[in-house]
């Protein structure tokens, strides 16, 4: 058994090492930098960090083509640097994730370049076509920047498979020799004390690719092979997913009814169907997609985001529902990307602190182990004028400071947002460190409300009924503690009466405020709510709960109804206007 499951109850940070914090001044993030922010994330709260990839890379797709599995590209330090920042999380209870990504190398890679030669021991390592296949423009992820999947080499003097850029070769996943390599490159990150591996675009690095057919059958015993290789080599190190599918392809992912695929999956289905939510007010597809992706193996785990390092992908919704977010959160056609997904940071997506507030605490809420994105617990915001993918991929803003207290360099990896509402000057780390109404302090208390909430990551679900379209109400059970969660995602006040799930005369303790939620004398349990408004109860007393320490001030109760930003004539007017 994994140290009691311990992912079931986590609260995960995602971060990319080359825009966290930069130490020595070259304007690119690095391991020295991440180490001094090292207590500002155990002040946060979360106990495992998640870091994008940091190996040696020519950097043309965020570090995501990678030439070399075993070092440390020199712009983040060296392998030096990384093994004294795993002692110092370690030292701090962190537990530290790092991207594996099996699918493709960098051309650059030495591996793809010795494939090229065709009498090379290597030249099956990768996926070649003596003749142009018939498929080479089809099944792209990046429709509209990306021309195709199979690209010409002339050295080669063969077409290559590639399921991202044509700088991205994909890897023979049905080569033993590449499997073998693959769980090298897993030993060597373990025995550095990672405590697992999130796996980069897991249906494309289980696809069998034909030249002459096209990609064929997932071939999920490879899921089985990486998780028995991981349990051998580390007892306590789990497997995390990224596969966007839907519900009735997932349980193959997980390993079936035996459990021994993923440990856990991102729950994409259900981010898509929150922002629907979000954007209309309405629960009810949110319902289904939760009931819809419910049946997992036990010691299986769904992980719930908002917002992450990509596009916010809605590519599972019909066209009306992705019309319908498009016009609330992605109006302009900058802001879109891929003809499918929204290029923009949670903040500015919401546009007032309320609406934040609900998400955040939605997520917190939702069966599963959330994860937050670096920058967004200030509320940070995006830069629009950065192409593609890199508008959500701004340096962290810790001061108001130049550069935002990331770099002393003149020169940055990216540039840190310094107009307008979400400049660094207006929001950053220092300022909302000493503002106990701010957004930062107010999700580090929903984070040790999320702690003192096992049932919500370990415990039995259901939606409970309210009567009301706008309403989401859910209940966990476990050991035989019970928490409700209830969120109005409507912009108007409602009243409900929650269902007899709820013991009749059972009195309700609010886990944010000092009060009891009494039923009224027919037992029933009537909730007046605000418009974007939630509740976090235990059903009975406080005995089993620790009360939440301070601050944990909300929008409401501090008065500030506004945006993350600062409450400017410009900030309200640019909060009413959406």
């Amino acid at each position: 058994m994994i140290d009691e499951l311990w992912y079931k109850n986590a609260v995960i940070y995602s971060l990319d090492l080359e825009t966290f914090m930069d130490a020595n001044g070259d304007g690119v993030g690095d391991f020295e930098g991440l180490i001094r922010r090292l207590d500002y994330l155990q002040f946060l709260g979360v106990d495992t960090l998640w870091l994008a990839p940091f190996q040696p890379t020519p950097n043309r797709d965020n570090g995501y083509d990678i030439s070399d599995y075993y070092g440390v590209d020199p712009r983040h330090g060296t392998s030096g640097d990384f093994v004294e920042f795993m002692h110092q999380a370690h030292k701090r209870g962190l537990r530290v994730l790092i991207d594996l990504v099996i699918n493709h190398t960098s051309d650059r890679h030495p591996w793809f370049q010795d494939s090229r030669a065709r009498n090379s021991a290597k030249r099956d390592w990768y996926v070649w076509a003596d003749r142009r296949p018939a498929d080479l423009d089809e099944g792209m992820v990046f429709p509209g920047v990306q021309k195709s999947t199979w690209s010409y080499d002339r050295k080669a003097r063969a077409y290559y498979f590639h399921r991202f850029f044509a700088f991205q070769p994909d890897l023979n996943i049905e080569n033993p020799e590449v499997r073998a390599e693959l769980r090298r490159v897993m030993g060597f990150w373990l025995q550095l004390g990672i405590g697992g591996f999130r796996l980069d675009a897991v249906p494309f690095a289980l696809e069998t690719v034909d030249p002459a057919r096209g990609p064929g059958p997932l071939r999920f015993d490879y899921l089985t092979e990486l998780r028995r290789f991981l349990q051998w080599r580390s007892g306590d190190a789990v497997l995390l997913g990224e596969a966007n599918v839907t519900p009735e392809e997932v349980l193959p992912y997980f390993g079936g009814d035996g459990g021994d695929g993923m440990h856990m999956m991102f729950n994409f289905y259900v981010n898509q169907h929150l922002f629907l939510a979000l954007a209309t007010g309405q629960v009810d597809t949110l319902v289904e997609a939760l009931r819809a992706t419910r049946e997992i193996p036990a010691e299986a785990q769904w992980v719930n985001f908002l917002r992450n390092h990509d596009e916010l992908d809605l590519g599972r919704l019909e066209d009306a529902e992705r019309e319908t977010v498009f016009r609330r959160f992605g109006a302009e056609e900058r802001m879109r990307l891929y003809g499918r997904g929204i290029r923009r940071r949670l903040a500015p997506m919401l546009g007032d602190r309320r609406h934040e507030e609900l998400a955040y605490s939605v997520l917190f809420a939702l069966p599963g182990t959330p994860v937050l994105r670096y920058g967004d617990e200030l509320g940070m915001g995006d830069d629009l004028s950065l192409r593609e993918r890199d508008a959500v991929r701004t340096p962290m803003q810790w001061a108001d400071e130049p550069q935002g207290g990331f770099s002393a360099a003149e020169r940055l990896v990216l540039p840190v947002v310094g107009e307008g509402v979400w400049s660094y000057r207006h929001i950053n780390v220092a300022a909302q460190r000493r503002d106990p109404s701010s957004l930062l302090n107010w999700v580090g208390g929903m984070i040790r409300l999320r702690k003192e909430c096992p049932e919500i990551g370990r415990g039995d679900w259901v939606v409970l009924e309210t009567g009301d379209p706008h309403v989401l109400a859910l209940r966990y059970d476990w050991r035989g503690n019970s928490v409700i969660t209830v969120h109005n995602f409507a912009r108007t006040p409602c009243e409900i009466e929650l269902d007899p799930a709820v013991p009749r005369g059972e009195r309700l303790s609010n886990l944010r405020e000092e009060q009891e939620l009494a039923a009224d004398r027919d037992g029933r349990h009537r909730i007046a709510l605000d418009a974007l408004d939630y509740r976090w109860y235990r059903v009975g007393g406080l005995d089993y709960a620790v009360r939440t320490p301070r601050p944990f001030t909300s929008s409401r109760a501090a008065g500030a109804a506004g945006s993350s930003a600062p409450r400017t004539r410009r900030a309200r007017r640019r909060s009413r206007s959406r």
